[in-house]
């Protein structure tokens, strides 16, 4: 795989899953990161708020991932001057990031990674970074989430940084997280992105696995399910593994006794769809301002979509242009991506259900 790759300075691309809402890539990305620590892999794990930069996130990880590095008697020299660095980097930015909030274990070195330039400092960070970990045998992974809440310009410094480093065969490499819109930004930040990473898309999972990922813990604790009760669960999750998780507690729960009969199903279906309004889908739509909220309910309108611009503006009554800074609003809180041109679709599975339910009948419109 990628890890052991990039350990061992052949060519490896970075990794960075997209996919909806409730796919599990979070998941996903902190098995990987336990997987790659069990093997002796430096590793730091960020998330990308939409409020802070990626210098703030990143900074105080890497110090954690070299302090480690440096009680490793062969890399203990380079890693400390990456803590220098890391201390110029950080300084250096200050004034332009002002979130970042980093201890220094050692004082700058004149003209490393001190610039004031992210492009520039963070791709001499990551040489650093990387010049350490060499003669460790080991290499550092950045585990990524929420990657397209990331500005432009950051990325573009983050992939530059990567291909200077892939160029080098230094043993850095990025796994990392986001919604469907992340492999276009990601080439809107750098025009070689493509060649740097491999986008696998998370999805759904197939009827018969979906059926499997219910059946096998139910089965472990002496628990059967019907054929029947799994084909149902198939339809109400539409194989989504976060609502396969609700919909199999809430069977669980149901039911009395052992099979887990359609009948427990359909009854765990309102407290399951209560439990995903509460939590997950409302804790989306509290963050909207009024005019989001309509916007999202003229597609809920049009159905699961994807949906052309104008015909959303049609439901609304609106001209495209009018709308235009709402969906790119919408756009940057992760709510909709564009599959295609001129394309509007919703990165919450079954979001538009909920927007019937929260928002009924025809007041929206008003």
């Amino acid at each position: 795989m990628a890890i052991e790759r990039v350990r061992l300075g052949l060519p490896t691309k970075s990794i960075l899953m997209v996919g909806l809402r409730g796919v599990g890539k979070t998941v996903l990305l902190d098995r990987m990161k336990d997987y790659a620590e069990g093997t002796g892999i430096q590793t730091c794990r960020v998330e990308a708020p939409e409020e802070r930069s990626l210098p703030a996130i990143l900074a105080p990880e890497l110090r954690q991932s070299l302090l480690r590095l440096s009680r490793n008697a062969k890399a203990r020299d380079l890693a400390q001057r990456a803590l220098r660095a890391l201390a110029g980097f950080a300084k250096s930015l200050k004034m332009k990031y002002e979130d970042i909030e980093v201890g220094f274990d050692f004082d700058p070195e004149p003209g490393l990674a001190d610039n004031g330039d992210l492009e520039h400092d963070l791709q001499a960070l990551l040489e650093t970074v990387g010049s350490a970990a060499q003669p460790a045998e080991t290499a550092l992974v950045i585990f990524a989430d929420e990657l397209q809440y990331v500005r432009e310009n950051e990325l573009a410094a983050l992939i530059t940084g990567l291909h200077r480093t892939a160029q080098r065969r230094l043993p850095v490499v990025l796994v990392g997280a986001g919604l469907p819109q992340l492999r276009g930004r990601m080439g809107r930040a750098k025009s070689y992105a493509e060649r740097l990473f491999d986008f696998p898309e998370i999805g759904p999972l197939p009827p018969e696995a979906t059926k499997r990922a219910i059946a096998k813990p139910a089965n472990d604790q002496g628990v059967e399910v019907t054929s029947e009760a799994l084909d149902s669960l198939v339809i109400e999750t539409r194989g989504y593994p976060y609502f396969i998780q609700e919909w199999g507690k809430h069977s669980w729960d149901t039911a009395d006794a052992s099979p887990i009969t359609k009948e427990d199903v359909e009854n765990a279906s309102t407290s399951a769809i209560a439990a995903l309004d509460e939590s997950f889908f409302r804790v989306r739509f509290d963050r909207l301002t009024p005019a989001e909220k309509r916007y999202l309910r003229a597609m809920a309108e049009l159905g699961a979509g994807p949906h052309r611009s104008g015909d959303i503006a049609v439901a609304l009554e609106r001209g495209v242009t009018s709308l235009g800074p709402t969906r790119s609003q919408l756009i940057v809180k992760g709510m909709i991506w564009s599959p295609h041109h001129g394309d509007t679709a919703f990165t919450v599975p079954l979001f538009d259900e909920f927007m019937h339910r929260i928002m009924p009948g025809d007041d929206w419109k008003t």
